[in-house]
């Protein structure tokens, strides 16, 4: 396997890419907290993702926040799959995270440097997924959700009406949550290890894959 620790899970799907030149991976649909039964899909592959890729402008629509560097992945990321790789990133510095709806894809920023990147589900119609920054109010490792009734693992709070990022049991593209963002429950954890309450998490309606920034 190319790069320490790194794989991306596989399934079926869209594609989308991301903001600030970099191009993001992309398509899903499916949550924890969604009340539809998913469709049972076969267990993810895992695939090596590649070295950190050139560094990308700074970014007014993400708070000026400057790209240092991002995973060169070779292509879209399709429902279920995500790329861990913190080798070379600073061990401090701000980590910020950056969803973009249309893509459907969530990277995760040190200091920078991508250090992960996902596929992900969000708000159905009638319960759309707000967009703008917000802070991590809370995290629970083993929260449940009292509004659905429902388990979400790894949970980092958005806001205090039940909007969180947490792990999903399965992602698919025709499946959508209450507001919330579900991951890969493996990336989820990932995520919850590093991320901390008080970073950033930027929410934006970002862009498909045939519109590059």
């Amino acid at each position: 396997m190319p790069l320490d620790r790194l794989w991306i899970a596989a399934k079926l799907g869209l594609f989308a890419a991301f903001a600030g030149g970099l191009m993001l991976a992309a398509p899903p649909l499916v949550s924890a907290d969604a009340p539809s039964a998913p469709t049972a899909r076969p267990a993810p592959e895992r695939a090596a993702a590649q070295a950190p890729a050139p560094a990308q402008p700074a970014n007014p629509r993400f708070g000026g926040m400057e790209i240092v560097s991002e995973l060169d992945i070779p292509h879209w990321l399709r429902p279920g799959e995500y790329a861990w790789n913190p080798e070379g990133a600073p061990q401090r510095g701000p980590t910020v995270i950056v969803v973009n709806i249309r893509g459907r894809v969530l990277s995760v920023y040190r200091a920078g440097v991508e250090i992960g990147r996902s596929s992900l589900i969000y708000g159905a119609d009638n319960k759309p997924t707000p967009h703008g920054t917000f802070p991590i109010l809370e995290k629970d490792e083993d929260h449940w959700s009292n509004l659905y009734d429902a388990p979400m693992p790894h949970m980092l709070r958005l806001t205090w009406d039940g909007v969180a990022i947490h792990g999903s049991p399965e992602l698919a593209d025709d499946i959508g949550t209450h507001g919330c963002i579900g991951l890969p429950r493996e990336f989820a954890a990932l995520l919850f290890d590093v991320a901390r309450v008080g970073d950033r998490v930027l929410v934006w309606n970002g862009t498909n894959r045939s519109q590059p920034i």
